[in-house]
């Protein structure tokens, strides 16, 4: 997506990858299948996670786009929100917080 410049979907994509693992996470602390939410900060409340500020940040900011990328009203508006450098921006802070996440003891290997 990032290659085609499809950023929206970038974005969007990233939020998915983040809730998913959180999901599992989830999914291995409660031993239920997680609740259906996209929203990202319930879920680290849910998996008692205490991420640092940095990524905490991050999950928090594109938890927020989530929403906008999901229900778009005015699609040409959303694309200029997310131009190419800012979507980098996400697509590093992303691969941050699914390393951090991949490494917690929460979640089974």
């Amino acid at each position: 997506m990032l290659k085609a410049g499809r950023y929206v979907y970038v974005v969007f994509m990233c939020h998915i990858a983040i809730e998913k693992l959180l999901k599992a996470i989830v999914a291995e602390i409660t031993n239920k299948t997680p609740p259906k939410t996209h929203n990202l900060l319930y879920l680290v409340k849910l998996a008692n996670l205490f991420i640092p500020q940095e990524l905490f940040d991050f999950i928090a900011k594109i938890n927020n786009s989530s929403v906008v990328t999901r229900y778009p009203e005015d699609f040409k508006m959303l694309i200029n929100s997310y131009p190419e450098e800012i979507v980098r921006e996400y697509l590093k802070n992303t691969e941050k917080v699914l390393k951090w996440l991949r490494q917690n003891e929460k979640l089974k290997q």
